[in-house]
């Protein structure tokens, strides 16, 4: 099983801005977290951009590629970017749409994802642990 995990902007900066909401662990260390959780359930590909356009560009590349899944922490854009949502809408495979904080506990604008419509679930809150939640379900799901 081929699966995206996509960080979006800023994500690269976990660790070292707003540790009071993301924590102290470094990106690295989370994707490496992420790599090490999975182990062989699932060969895992990590993206990374502060760009719309590549994240945009990834996802499709995804499709093309025969993914089986894709896990998007589209980070702010979660909340305005329709094109990230088309590009989600329009991709043949199961998408989850993950956050380490409670987009819901913060400002009122987090509250609402243009992103979530398209996507087979949502999960949020739990550290670094919400991707990983959101990998094992789409692994648990294919094996239905």
């Amino acid at each position: 099983m081929k699966l995206a995990v996509i960080h979006g902007p800023n994500l690269n900066f976990t660790g070292i801005r707003q540790t009071d909401i993301y924590g102290s662990t470094s990106f690295e260390e989370i994707c490496q977290y992420i790599e090490s959780s999975v182990g062989k359930a699932a060969n895992i590909v990590q993206f990374q951009s502060n760009s719309e356009g590549d994240i945009i560009d990834f996802i499709q590349k995804c499709h093309h590629d025969g993914f089986d899944g894709i896990v998007i922490n589209a980070g702010a854009y979660t909340h305005y970017s329709y094109a990230i949502a088309d590009a989600v809408a329009g991709c043949k495979m199961p998408v989850v749409e993950a956050h380490m904080s409670n987009i819901y506990a913060r400002e009122n604008f987090r509250h609402k994802s243009v992103i979530a419509p398209y996507c087979i679930g949502q999960i949020s809150g739990f550290g670094a642990e919400s991707y990983i939640m959101s990998i094992n379900f789409l692994i648990q799901s294919r094996r239905k």
